[in-house]
């Protein structure tokens, strides 16, 4: 970090006094725990126990997110950005969760999980286009995402024949969630870069209060909201269940927006990726699935993309790659009405 308006704290541990490569270990590090008990917990959850309800899970583990928060002590008057700002992205992160849990229901976690690491396609083209960002990307990125894209549709295929699990309306749920997640991780990157003051506690704090209430309409219409909670009441077990999941997601939330205020939202994509394969085998392994010989050549060519994304990039392909810089971005915040115009961009 090259100013102190972007330092950056998880959890406590200084990441600002840190080498690149051990921000990127520790950031890693949370987001993979997190979110591999999370993915177990999820196919419990759904493919076990066979309770579907996407939208009210999300809504219950909101307010466990807000409980930590508030353990982690931080209040709105912390807050650096107007509540508007948060709006746009909050609609879609709650899309994009309550969809993907609610796609469990018509598909299996693995077949969930491979649709839904082919985001980093969409992730990367909306970059080229979101106020603040303008990304662009050298060809060798592209080829990569295109390989992981390739293996995860041969995988897909492969589990779409050896699961009993597999509907066309859970495809059209998970493709909606990828649609709202290309908007996501580009919106939080825009909203770090265009003021370096933002904390993860605060993105994550005012996207989930103004994002709830966009969860009440789903639920209250397709009446999940009845069903799940006489479901619950039934089994209140799932409620202890759903804690533990939030409380590791927590984790992984704070360490993937520290991903993506570091890093940026494309690469944070392809670390997302890396943790959903190692998921889908630990699913596998756990639950006893069948592999096919088709579902080693996706794995394989996944491994292949993330391999390549991993290669040093030329010197001369590095600067269309680079997000506004800090010192850009710093004298944006300085210049108060300029960035007010420019954060309006974003709602």
């Amino acid at each position: 970090m090259k100013n102190e308006e972007q330092a950056r704290f998880l959890f406590g541990i200084s990441l600002s006094d840190l080498p690149k490569w051990k921000q990127f270990l520790i950031c890693s590090s949370g987001f993979f725990f997190g979110y591999l008990v999370n993915g177990v917990c999820e196919e419990y959850v759904y493919n076990r126990l066979q309770f579907s309800y996407g939208w009210y899970f999300t809504f219950v583990q909101g307010f466990v997110y807000l409980f930590l928060i508030y353990l982690q002590g931080f209040t709105p008057k912390q807050m650096v950005n107007p509540w508007k700002t948060y709006v746009k992205l909050s609609a879609v992160l709650m899309g994009s969760h309550g969809l993907t849990k609610g796609s469990l229901a018509f598909l299996n976690y693995p077949a969930q999980l491979m649709f839904k690491s082919t985001k980093v396609l969409p992730v990367m083209v909306m970059g080229a286009f979101i106020p603040g960002l303008r990304r662009k990307y050298p060809a060798h990125e592209y080829i990569s995402a295109i390989l992981l894209v390739v293996g995860l549709i041969l995988f897909t295929l492969a589990d779409a024949q050896t699961s009993p699990n597999f509907s066309v309306v859970g495809v059209v749920m998970v493709t909606g969630a990828l649609v709202m997640d290309s908007f996501l991780g580009n919106l939080q990157e825009a909203i770090f870069t265009l003021n370096p003051e933002t904390t993860q506690m605060e993105m994550l704090f005012c996207s989930t209060v103004v994002g709830l209430p966009f969860l009440i309409p789903p639920m209250v219409l397709t009446g999940e909201l009845f069903k799940a909670w006489n479901s619950c009441s039934q089994h209140l077990y799932v409620y202890g269940v759903l804690v533990f999941e939030a409380m590791a997601t927590f984790i992984g939330q704070v360490s993937v927006l520290s991903l993506i205020a570091i890093f940026g939202a494309a690469t944070t994509a392809m670390v997302t990726t890396a943790r959903k394969a190692v998921t889908l085998l630990l699913s596998y392994l756990i639950f006893t699935k069948p592999l096919t010989e088709q579902h080693g050549t996706g794995l394989l060519l996944i491994a292949m993309g993330i391999t390549l994304k991993l290669l040093p990039m030329p010197v001369d392909s590095k600067p269309g790659y680079k997000r506004v810089s800090s010192s850009v971005a710093s004298e944006e915040t300085r210049n108060g009405p300029e960035v007010e115009g420019r954060n309006n961009n974003l709602v």
